[in-house]
C-alpha cells in the first residue's frame, strides 16, 4: 500500500464519496480545470465532469449561498474556501442558514454540507492566507466543526463530514499537507465524529490540542520524556460538538493540563476547555491549566512566523511549569 500526505489523503477521499454517492459535489475557485490551490481536488473534473466539480467566479458570498441551497435540496456539496481567511463573506450563509435550517423548518430540512478551508499559518503567506479562526464557528450552534492532524485522520473525517446530515466546518493544517506521509487504506472507512484521539497515554500532564499542532505536541511528549515526565497527548479532532469526557478522564488521571492552539490566546477554543476543566474538574487539578497559543495580533509575515506560532519548546516549557506549580 502506497504511503500518502494529508492533501492526497483529501482528494482520495473526496474521490471515493464522489464514487460511491452521485449526490455528491465540489464546488470552488479552482477547484476544477487547476485542482485547487493546494491540488486538493486535482484530476476529480476529468474523473466526474464540470457538473461535478464546478469552477466558480470568485465570489465567497455565492459559493457559500450556493452550497446551502444545494445541500437543502439533497445534494451533498462540499465548497472550498481556498483559505481560511477568505471564508469571512461565507459566514452570513454560514451562520444565518447553515447551521439554522434544521430548527428553524423543525427537521423538515437539513443541510448535509461541507465548508474546506486550508487553515492556519507556517507556509511564508501574508495574513489572510494564514489565519486560524476555527473559533468564530464554535459559539454558532448547528455546526460541526473538524480539524483533522494526520492522512488518516484527514481520509476518514472528510468521508464522516460528507455523510453527515449536518453542515461541517472541515479546517485543514496546510503546514502540514505535505509534511510527511502514512498509509491510508481507500475503503471508505469513516473515523467517528465527535471524538477526541488519545495519541499517546500519559500519567504526568495531559497535552490537549489540534490540527497542526499535534506535531508540536507529540515532539513535546518526546522531550519531556526523556526527562521522565510522562506526557499524555489528545488530538481533539472534532471541536464542536466536543468530547470533553475524553478530555477529563485524562485530567483526572494527570492533573494537569496543557492546551496548545495556534489561534490568538484571548477568546480561543483553549478557553472554553480551560472553563470547563475548572468548572467540572477543579478537585482533580494539581495545577493552573496552562495555555500555548498564537499571540493576540494579527500572524505575521514570515521573518516572524515561526515566533507567532507554539513551537516545542513552549509546550516542554508550560507543562514543567504545571509540575513545578504541584
Amino acid at each position: 500500500m502506497a504511503q500518502i500526505t494529508l492533501i492526497e489523503a483529501v482528494t482520495q477521499a473526496l474521490a471515493y464519496e464522489m464514487a460511491h454517492d452521485d449526490s455528491v459535489v465540489v464546488l470552488g475557485e479552482d477547484v476544477g480545470v487547476n485542482g485547487g490551490v493546494f491540488r486538493a481536488t486535482q484530476g476529480l473534473q476529468e474523473k466526474f465532469g464540470e457538473l461535478r466539480v464546478l469552477d466558480t467566479p470568485l465570489d465567497e458570498t455565492t459559493i457559500a449561498g450556493v452550497t446551502v441551497g444545494l445541500a437543502a435540496q439533497g445534494m451533498k456539496p462540499v465548497a472550498e474556501a481556498q483559505f481560511e481567511g477568505f471564508i469571512y463573506p461565507m459566514m452570513e450563509q454560514i451562520a444565518c442558514h447553515a447551521a439554522r435550517l434544521r430548527n428553524r423548518t423543525r427537521g423538515r430540512i437539513t443541510v448535509p454540507a461541507v465548508w474546506r478551508a486550508p487553515w492556519g499559518g507556517g507556509i511564508r503567506a501574508p495574513e489572510h492566507h494564514s489565519e486560524a479562526n476555527e473559533h468564530l464557528f464554535t459559539n454558532i450552534p448547528g455546526l460541526r466543526v473538524v480539524m483533522p492532524s494526520s492522512p488518516a485522520r484527514a481520509y476518514g473525517l472528510l468521508l464522516a463530514a460528507i455523510r453527515d446530515p449536518d453542515p461541517v466546518m472541515f479546517f485543514e493544517p496546510k503546514r502540514i499537507y505535505r509534511q510527511y506521509k502514512e498509509e491510508v487504506p481507500d475503503d471508505g472507512e469513516a473515523l467517528p465524529l465527535d471524538v477526541c484521539f488519545v495519541l499517546r497515554d500519559g500519567t504526568d500532564v495531559t497535552i490537549v490540542t489540534w490540527g497542526a499542532q499535534v506535531k508540536e505536541a507529540l515532539e513535546a511528549a518526546d522531550e519531556l520524556a526523556a526527562d521522565g515526565i510522562s506526557a499524555e497527548v489528545i488530538d481533539v479532532a472534532t471541536l464542536t460538538p466536543l468530547d470533553f469526557d475524553t478530555i477529563a478522564e485524562s485530567v483526572q488521571k494527570t492533573g494537569r493540563c496543557v492546551i496548545v492552539h495556534e489561534a490568538p490566546k484571548t477568546a480561543g477554543f483553549g478557553a472554553e476547555i480551560a472553563a470547563r476543566l475548572a468548572e467540572e474538574c477543579m478537585y482533580d487539578l494539581l495545577a493552573p491549566v496552562e495555555r500555548v497559543t498564537g499571540f493576540d495580533t494579527h500572524i505575521p509575515l514570515f521573518r516572524l512566523e515561526m515566533k507567532y506560532l507554539p513551537s516545542t519548546e513552549r509546550v516542554v516549557a508550560a507543562a514543567k511549569r504545571t509540575l513545578a506549580a504541584s
